[in-house]
């Protein structure tokens, strides 16, 4: 008797998924009131993302080492690798750097900011965000230098410019509970944006986002993911996938660039990196959290991907905290 075709489970979203990983934190809000002539400096701003919508007039943006671009009112601009940038009336101008300007605290995350030369106004909403996923941070290194969605006019894009139009409105007029509305829109516009750039970018089908997008290998990424304290072997992932051993091997490599093991060692140090960094967790809790039998182990593991010790980042890390605090 021919035995039966192996079934497959309803197919996961792998990359759905990552994206529903996308959960902002340590972000902050500023609503922008610009009259011309103005240009305003923002510095490299590390280990965070910082995005632009023009939510009445219009402004140039120019990002390091690129041509100036014109946003016009409904304009986003998503710059994910925190590089400096030049937001002006005229490019040609001489900008001001953003840290020598005042600005009006309204609360922990939402700041206000008037700037300019008493000319035509442009209004605007800047914020600085970060994400608290492993997944999520790998995403981002692979996004281009900047995103652009222009113009609510655009029907391209008609959800997300509702929310763009919600937050303009908002912005205008600050009513009682305002400014968590704002913060929790563009949360989602943030989101929204790089879902955009995913749908319709050519780069958006290449290496690991491909992989992801793989009915396959994009589910075995998932369970990695997922589970990283999993003993996940090649033969244990091939038949979650329903794929030979030697098949699945080869074509997770193909597609990764590097083996299931080594992906899963280093998807284990990244996600221990992040816990000890953002956590008060004990090593030996976090190493056998992940997988480790001993914590002797898991810090070998961690030296060798890193070069430092658990210890010795968490000390690293509290010494750079207490030194900008002290400057």
């Amino acid at each position: 008797m021919t035995k039966p075709d192996p079934v497959l489970p309803e197919p996961a979203d792998p990359l759905g998924e990552t994206l529903h990983m996308l959960r902002l934190i340590g972000t902050l809000y500023c609503r922008g009131e610009f009259t011309a002539p103005f240009a305003i400096e923002i510095p490299k701003l590390d280990g965070v993302m910082t995005f632009l919508v023009v939510t009445s007039g219009r402004c140039w943006l120019e990002v390091e080492a690129s041509e100036p671009r014109l946003l016009e009112q409904g304009s986003l601009a998503l710059i994910p690798h925190g590089v400096p940038h030049i937001i002006s009336s005229d490019p040609d101008l001489s900008a001001e750097p953003l840290f020598d300007l005042p600005i009006e605290k309204i609360s922990d995350r939402y700041e206000y900011m008037r700037h300019g030369g008493g000319g035509t106004l442009t209004r605007t909403m800047y914020g600085v965000v970060r994400f608290d996923d492993v997944a999520a941070q790998h995403l981002l290194k692979l996004l281009p230098q900047t995103i652009h969605i222009d113009s609510w006019n655009d029907d391209t894009g008609g959800w997300l410019q509702s929310t763009l139009r919600f937050i303009a409105s908002e912005a205008a007029s600050l009513k009682p509970g305002g400014e968590t509305v704002i913060t929790r829109l563009a949360d989602v516009v943030v989101i929204q944006a790089i879902r955009s750039w995913l749908e319709t970018s050519p780069e958006a089908h290449q290496g690991w986002l491909a992989a992801l997008h793989d009915h396959q290998i994009g589910r075995a990424l998932a369970l990695i993911h997922k589970a990283p304290e999993q003993e996940w072997s090649v033969a244990a992932l091939s038949k979650e996938v329903a794929m030979s051993r030697s098949a699945f091997s080869a074509r997770f490599t193909e597609m990764v660039g590097v083996s299931p093991g080594r992906y899963l060692t280093d998807w284990r140090m990244q996600v221990a990196r992040t816990r000890l960094l953002d956590s008060a967790d004990p090593v030996s809790v976090i190493a056998g959290e992940l997988g480790y039998q001993s914590e002797a182990a898991f810090c070998r593991a961690f030296k060798r991907a890193f070069d430092v010790s658990p210890g010795g980042l968490r000390r690293t890390e509290s010494q750079t905290h207490l030194s900008s605090g002290s400057g």
